[in-house]
């Protein structure tokens, strides 16, 4: 659940998974300050929370090397191994282990699946940020509104605010969505 939470705020697994760590090494360097005023839930993801968007902040600033490597393309697509020999009866088709199996579910429906959760992630990332937190970690994460009041250190009356808007604007998004598939227009 950290790792899904720090992913909010930072743009690749890596660095939430380096925030989670982070985040741990805060947890048992000020253990003995926690006062007990929230539950450790609460105050491990209050850290995770800060540490997320501050290193959030500085990741939209910086460019990664990573991301001006070239594309490795220059192995196979599909593993050499699930293919038959050439000293075989029928060189280069498929082993009986190697053949592809049917999808479950459909193709389509896993299609359709896909859309419905990429416009849902898309739709997610383009809420204010305030929004969003306070959306995923209430409907992604399970957190309870006392939870997320005390993570993010705003009124209760806020945050049902904040969660109000956040999901009536996912919501515009996948109306939007199934009404355009309806009418067989999927732009």
């Amino acid at each position: 659940m950290l790792l899904r939470v720090a992913r909010t705020y930072v743009s690749t697994d890596a660095s939430a998974q380096e925030v989670v760590q982070d985040t741990w090494l805060a947890v048992v360097r000020g253990l003995d300050r926690f006062e007990g005023l929230s539950s450790l839930k609460t105050w491990v993801f209050s850290i995770l929370a800060n540490l997320s968007r501050t290193r959030g902040v500085r990741e939209a600033r910086s460019l990664p090397w990573s991301s001006l490597a070239p594309a490795d393309g220059s192995g196979p697509t599909v593993d050499p191994r699930r293919f038959r020999g050439p000293e075989d009866e029928w060189p280069r088709h498929w082993t009986p282990v190697g053949s592809p199996r049917p999808w479950q579910p459909s193709p389509e429906d896993a299609t359709v699946a896909g859309e419905v959760r990429h416009r849902i992630a898309r739709a997610l990332t383009e809420l204010p940020e305030r929004q969003r937190t306070v959306v995923a970690l209430r409907d992604v994460h399970g957190l309870s509104s006392d939870e997320v009041c005390a993570a993010l250190a705003i009124t209760t009356a806020n945050q049902r605010v904040l969660l109000h808007r956040g999901r009536a604007r996912l919501r515009a998004a996948l109306e939007d969505y199934y009404h355009l598939r309806e009418r067989g227009d999927r732009t």
